[in-house]
């Protein structure tokens, strides 16, 4: 398991695990990182990862990201 700014950009991946105290878990799920959906990085700017998960470009700090595993 990697976390997923760590992937690259255009890799996906499968969610295994989301981090985090329970507010920032609850955060992540309603943004639609669910563990076993697919995501995918489009790219990196300025701290910001923009990625694919359910149909959706979603922009999530690097921090947060940190807390996503794949």
């Amino acid at each position: 398991m990697i976390p997923l700014s760590v992937l690259g950009d255009g890799n996906d991946g499968i969610i295994k695990k989301v981090g985090g105290k329970p507010e920032v878990k609850k955060h992540l799920e309603n943004l639609g990182f669910i563990v076993g959906d697919n995501v995918t990085v489009i790219t990196e700017q300025n701290g910001n990862i923009i990625v694919k998960v359910k149909e959706t470009r979603v922009a999530i700090s690097k921090e947060m990201a940190m807390k996503i595993y794949v």
